[in-house]
């Protein structure tokens, strides 16, 4: 490693310089300094006020969240947006998550399982989320959920769009930093909570939210003592409906030329060398009315259709405790000591009922096949058909996992003579998972289908011949056995020191250097064990072995809402597999029970930065400059246990440097208009499980010749990013603003997934109709390059003109459009890379916007919120099917409201609702031009409405 004196001895550091620099400033009450990256800006500028002619107007309320996001934007040096809490437990929204949708240039989607469940900063998906400032994960990942987090723990949130070179160096989207209220923020003792009942539509249930934060602070001889707890418990019971039409796959005419070798209709199979049609071609098989496939030497005309539909009820039930507790001791204004312990918690049971029906080709079309189908015009695809006789099974699918997440911390602030400060921060942090999976398919006999893959709105239907079989356990024969689970655990020791050194005039203003030492440890165990049929009937495992549910889909399409399947939830799960085991011996193995390690990784992060802050005027006014340089170095140590081959063991061990550095200028044109630029380099080292080269199998479930599989890549290398921005801000009127900005994220290395034949023999999948040895296998490869550019523009606005019961009503929105460029490789029909083709970047929408009209008067705050996104390019599928490989998301909306009725000062009574349009989750295929949401229709997903109806209090 090279020495870090080499490295910052040769930075040149330029920086900003504050009020808050100029001066000799202590400590607060809570411990944390005065940071110079939020120092108030010359403006002088109080938090939720705005200075006009000397006087501070303070608000409260929704607007007081508001305008306080507007002040730590402009007090701060990077581009950075914020949630604030106005006061104990008031963040306006249920978790983190919820509450960051409304910021500029955030997107969430993955809106199913009762909440938002992913977060993109300007399209890019791997922001860095940290607590305080330290960097949390989740047992063997890389990250932390933040849906974890309820809103009562929460003080503030910061969104980093830049980033200086103290900060940590990862994530390519930006950092979501969320803090946590200390003792020393209070004056005294105080007690808050809120407690709400949740109802989720679709579920039909009430959940319950509370949250209780207990604070209190005494002076003694010894200096002032504070001690904060604050824990929270949520519950939610949901309902996940998803209706599908399968993917694409040829079949004949109903006048296959002679020679071909095929009945009128026949499903036609790729063959065991492709040697019919090549599965996965990027844009599919062509879709023009009389494309033809050689099929025994004849060109053949075909048609595209549907293999399957697919109907999937999952009922969840999640818990998440969490517990924040804090103990500070100010033995004077110029120190601060504080220890911390967070600890989070994750349960979750979910039960799917799922309902697939092929439909395929079996033989029984009638006199006149002709007749049994109907093409979209100008196209030989499908759009509905009759087809006899055709199989089906229902699956029940039992998936548990729990979490625990610990972190201690002990942190120490000084003030050194009148101008230095030091900080030093000790963290451990120990997370456990555990997920178990246990499913029972069971198979009927063949059925009369009539289907129409897409009868409107992106919706299929279809019904059977005789509907009666669906429900009657005696009509199901018991399956297929899956029984797998994981085990992940994860640890960290991470140190921080940092110092600086200021001045209160001249060019130089202040000087700050610091070291970072991370040691990472992370694992995954595996267990899974399968069968095939028992041969019995469903019945036959007696009333508690069956379950139907009821109303599927609310009545929004016209499909079978009722089926029977096996309930796993509640079983004895050792007597079902005795019972296996006793129909087919040793297909179950006792020891298969027991987790087998397959990947272990140690990773020693270690980082230095030297920056300094400058300021210079130029006709009169501040121009107020920051820069510096990060220098990392990253140790990796891992080995892998190969399931295929009795879990031989294979280590690896790589290192890599790198010199990251960042420069901000910011000039302010007059007291309320201002002017940023930034350049900032950023890297993204790949998720733990991205390097685990271990496959997970999936058999050939459609007859094309070879299974499914994905992997990790122990060859996964960093990805590097160069960040410039540049921002324009108009602090028009007390309490608004307006700001646009514009930004280029240059990016190499990207991560790409690609697609290889792979021969695996003698693995773990159960030795049934779908085993096989030949397998798609996708792994993750740094093999793009790409570009992401695009501008985003936010207006808040209270006016002050408003009369009477109007004043309080505002405005805050934002608009990001995006436009992204990245290569892709194209490979050929057995994963060999033949060139580069361009794409989006995945989960990019190109435009998106938010926008919230706000009410505050009195006892009563309002807001009416809406945001939207365009449509994006999710994820590649597969490449097993006919259809265009990109599974592209249709755009996404919800509509949310929040009110609040303050009864005094102390206690507020709130209602929320959220999606109240009842929107939508939809996808479909499409690659380059090929592929609409109308023809190549997929996925549609029910999202949740709910309402909520809860009390907050605050005592001090």
């Amino acid at each position: 490693m090279k020495p870090f004196a080499l490295c910052t001895a040769s930075i040149f550091a330029l920086g900003l310089a504050s009020v808050a620099h100029a001066q000799d400033v202590p400590l607060n009450p809570s411990g944390d300094t005065a940071s110079p990256d939020s120092a108030p800006a010359a403006t002088g500028d109080a938090a939720g006020a705005f200075a006009e002619g000397g006087d501070a107007i303070v608000v409260t309320g929704v607007r007081a969240s508001i305008v306080g996001a507007i002040n730590s934007r402009k007090e701060n040096v990077q581009i950075v947006d914020s949630i604030v809490a106005e006061d104990v437990g008031k963040l306006p929204d249920n978790n983190v998550v919820e509450a960051l949708q409304r910021v500029t240039g955030i997107q969430v989607t993955d809106r199913g399982g009762g909440e938002a469940g992913a977060i993109s900063i300007r399209g890019l998906t791997d922001p860095l989320t940290t607590l305080n400032g330290r960097n949390i994960f989740t047992a063997a990942g890389t990250s932390f959920a933040l849906q974890d987090i309820s809103a009562n723990l929460v003080k503030k949130v910061d969104v980093y769009k830049t980033r200086s070179a103290d900060q940590i160096e990862t994530g390519l989207a930006g950092q979501i930093d969320v803090q946590t209220r200390r003792p020393l923020d209070f004056d005294g003792f105080t007690i808050s909570g809120l407690a709400r009942g949740v109802y989720s539509e679709l579920a039909d249930k009430i959940n319950p939210n509370a949250a209780l934060l207990v604070s209190n602070r005494w002076e003694t001889g010894i200096g002032d003592i504070g001690f904060l707890i604050n824990a929270s418990y949520t519950r939610t019971q949901f309902r996940n409906q998803l209706l599908q039409a399968g993917a694409m796959v040829p079949f004949a005419t109903q006048n296959p030329p002679a020679g071909s070798g095929l009945t009128p209709l026949q499903r036609i199979f790729p063959g065991d060398r492709n040697q019919n049609w090549t599965p996965g071609l990027d844009a599919g098989l062509p879709t023009a009315p009389g494309s033809t496939l050689n099929i025994n030497g004849v060109a053949t005309p075909y048609y595209l259709s549907r293999d399957a539909v697919i109907s999937s009820d999952l009922y969840g039930k999640r818990t998440r405790p969490a517990i924040n507790a804090a103990l500070q001791w100010a033995p004077n204004e110029r120190s601060v000591y504080t220890a911390e312990f967070f600890y989070t918690g994750f349960k979750q049971k979910t039960f799917n009922s799922l309902h697939f029906s092929f439909v395929d080709w079996w033989g029984n079309l009638g006199a006149n096949p002709g007749s049994t189908f109907e093409l979209y015009d100008g196209t030989n695809i499908i759009k509905s058909r009759q087809v006899g006789a055709v199989a089906g099974f229902n699956s029940g699918d039992t998936t548990t996992s729990k979490t625990d997440s610990f972190v201690y911390a002990f942190n120490a602030k000084w003030d050194v003579g009148d101008r230095g400060k030091i900080s030093a921060d000790l963290a451990y942090q120990d997370s456990k998972n555990t997920t178990s999976f246990f499913a029972i398919r069971t198979d009927r006999g063949p059925l009369d289908i009539d289907v129409d893959f897409n009868a409107g709105g992106g919706l299929p239907s279809f019904s059977f011949a005789n509907q009666g079989v669906l429900t009657d356990p005696n009509a199901w024969t018991v399956g297929n056995l899956f029984d797998s689970g994981t085990k992940n655990t994860g640890s960290a020791l991470t140190f921080m020191l940092d110092g600086e050194y200021a001045w209160d005039e001249g060019f130089l203003r202040r000087i700050k250097a610091g070291f970072r030492y991370d040691d990472r440890k992370a694992a995954n165990f595996v267990r899974d064990q399968g069968a095939g049929a028992l041969g019995v009937t469903l019945a036959s495992l007696g009333g508690d072995a069956a379950f139907t549910n009821k109303d599927f889909f609310d009545n929004r399409a016209d499909i079978p809402t009722s089926w029977v399947l096996a309930d796993t939830r509640n079983m004895d799960r050792d007597a079902i597999r005795s019972l296996y085991r006793s129909v087919a011996p040793g297909l179950l193995l006792s020891d298969q029970l027991s987790f087998g390690k397959v990947f272990g990784i140690n990773e020693i992060n270690m980082a230095a930065y030297l920056m300094a802050d400058g300021e210079i005027s130029i006709f009169g006014r501040p121009l107020q400059l920051q820069g510096g340089a990060r220098f990392v170095t990253i140790d990796t140590n891992y080995d892998y246990f190969d399931r295929g081959a009795g879990f031989a063991q294979t280590k690896v061990g790589t290192s890599s440097s790198k010199l990251l550095p960042a420069f901000t200028a910011r000039y302010d044109i007059t007291d309320n208009l201002r002017i940023r630029f930034n350049y900032g380099e950023t890297l993204r080292r790949p998720d733990f499980g991205a390097l685990n080269p271990n496959p997970i199998l999936t058999g050939d479930l459609s007859r094309i010749g070879f299974g499914s599989a994905s992997a990790g890549n122990a060859d996964l290398g960093v990805t590097h990013s160069k960040n410039m921005d540049l921002a324009l801000e108009w602090y028009f009127e007390r309490n608004s603003a307006i700001y646009v900005t514009g930004f280029r994220r240059e990016i190499d290395g990207l991560v790409v997934p690609l697609t290889i034949r792979e021969f695996i023999p003698n693995n773990y999948l159960p030795r049934n109709e779908t085993y096989t040895e030949f397998f798609n296998v996708t792994r993750p490869v740094n093999a793009s390059n790409g570009v992401l550019k695009g501008v985003e523009l936010g207006l808040t606005y209270f006016p002050t003109y408003l009369p009477g019961p109007l004043d309080g009503l505002g405005f805050t929105g934002s608009a990001t459009v995006l436009d992204s460029e990245q290569t892709i490789p194209v490979t050929d029909a057995v994963g060999n890379i033949t060139g580069n083709t361009k794409s989006a970047f995945f989960g990019v929408s190109k435009l998106s916007y938010n926008a919230t009209l706000a009410y505050d008067n009195g006892p009563i705050g309002a807001r009416l919120s809406y945001v939207w996104r365009k449509g994006f390019l999710r994820v590649n599928e597969g490449r097993s099917f006919a259809n265009p490989i990109g599974i592209w998301r249709k755009p996404e909306k919800s509509l949310d409201l929040q009110l609040t009725w303050n009864v005094n000062e102390d206690i507020g009574v709130t209602f929320d609702a959220v999606n109240l349009t009842k929107a939508k989750q939809q996808e479909y295929y499409k690659f380059s031009d090929v592929g609409n949401a109308e023809q190549f229709n997929t996925t549609n997903l029910l999202i949740d409405r709910t309402f909520a109806i809860g009390v907050r209090f605050k005592f001090d």
